[in-house]
This record gives C-alpha cells, structure tokens and sequence, in this order.
C-alpha cells in the first residue's frame, strides 16, 4: 500500500494506474488526510453502458426482462392471417 497526495497523483496518474493494474493498493491524501483510494477492479469486466442502465432499470422495477429469444418460450397465436401483410394494411387503411 502507498500513499500520494492529490498533486503527486494528478502529476503522475498513468504510473499510479499501472501500479494498481499490477495489484498494488494506493491511498490519495488530501493535506495528510485519505480521501480516496485506488485499487484493482473486483470485477473483471463491466457490462456495457446499456445493460448497466437495463439492470438499473430492472432493480428499481421499471421495466420487466423478456423471454429469451428462443422460439420454444413464446406461446403460438391461434390467429391466422389470410393474405399478405401488405394488403391486409392497405384494406385496414381504405387504400
């Protein structure tokens, strides 16, 4: 473990970061006090900017995950359309 005041730290940060990077623990000090400090990751990866807003999302129960994308988990409509899509539109629109 090492301690560096902000100023050392702002001076030389891409040192301190490999250091940390090589598992090395340092303290930031603001006028003899620790304020801060900077450690290796506990995670090896974190997920990207839009799952961490979904899990965000998902914790505070605003949204609701869906199925999976496996065909087998979705439940068969019994309706059957007679005609294209297209035309079916067209008719429901009087074109």
């Amino acid at each position: 473990m090492k301690a560096v005041a902000v100023k050392e730290l702002k001076n030389r940060l891409s040192a301190y970061l490999r250091e940390v990077a090589r598992g090395e623990r340092v303290f930031v000090t603001d006028r003899g006090r620790v304020v801060a400090e900077l450690r290796p990751p506990s995670i090896e990866a974190l997920p990207p900017p839009a799952e961490q807003a979904l899990e965000r999302l998902h914790a505070d129960g605003a949204v609701i995950p869906g199925l999976p994308q496996d065909r087998d988990a979705y439940q068969r409509s019994r309706v059957r359309l007679r005609g294209a899509s297209q035309a079916l539109l067209d008719a429901e629109r009087g074109d």
